[in-house]
């Protein structure tokens, strides 16, 4: 196995063969932890990340192809990809998107003296939450970020790394499916 390319190894985990995989463990599992331990910060998520590193490359359908590259590059491309969904996946765990309840109730409770107006609010926010079933994750995202945080949309779409153009229509098509379902609540 030692004689043996990167390439040639991978072909063989194409065919799930084991030891070609752990040859290529060998090889660069300590280069893919050090790009995810300088990438998460944490010895725990960069351990996790080598793992799912190489699940990746045992599962995966499309392979390495030597043709666009050395494979030393592959390899720490698939890296930064499983190292920033892993890194989305736990930022999204920790800013929980759905906010909790009494959260909603500070942000929509009307500071007007009328009970009948914080009322109206309180039902809107809680509506709201409700319509959230309506969307992808990356419209709660989106309109968690932009209403929420206060981001801008030229901010948004440069931490997302997407055009403008792509943030505004998610934006868009989002808060038309809130209205959506806001309106018939209202009506209903």
């Amino acid at each position: 196995m030692r004689n043996r390319t990167d390439g040639e190894l991978m072909k063989l985990v194409m065919n799930k063969h084991h030891p070609a995989l752990e040859e290529l463990y060998d090889r660069y599992a300590k280069l893919v932890y050090s790009f995810a331990l300088k990438s998460a910060k944490e010895e725990q998520t960069a351990r996790e990340i080598v793992q799912l590193v190489f699940t990746r490359l045992w599962t995966t359908q499309k392979g390495y192809d030597p043709a666009k590259g050395a494979f030393v590059n592959w390899i720490i491309t698939v890296t930064r990809n499983v190292t920033i969904d892993c890194l989305r996946k736990k930022r999204k765990e920790d800013q929980n998107l759905h906010l909790d309840r009494s959260h909603w109730e500070e942000a929509f409770v009307s500071t007007a003296p009328e009970p009948d107006a914080a009322m109206s609010s309180k039902w809107l926010g809680e509506q709201i939450q409700k319509a959230y079933v309506h969307l992808s994750e990356s419209q709660i995202q989106l309109i968690h970020w932009m209403y929420w945080q206060g981001y801008t949309l030229s901010e948004i779409a440069v931490r997302t790394n997407e055009p403008i153009g792509t943030v505004k229509s998610r934006l868009h098509q989002g808060l038309k499916i809130l209205r959506k379902h806001l309106t018939t609540l209202r009506e209903g």
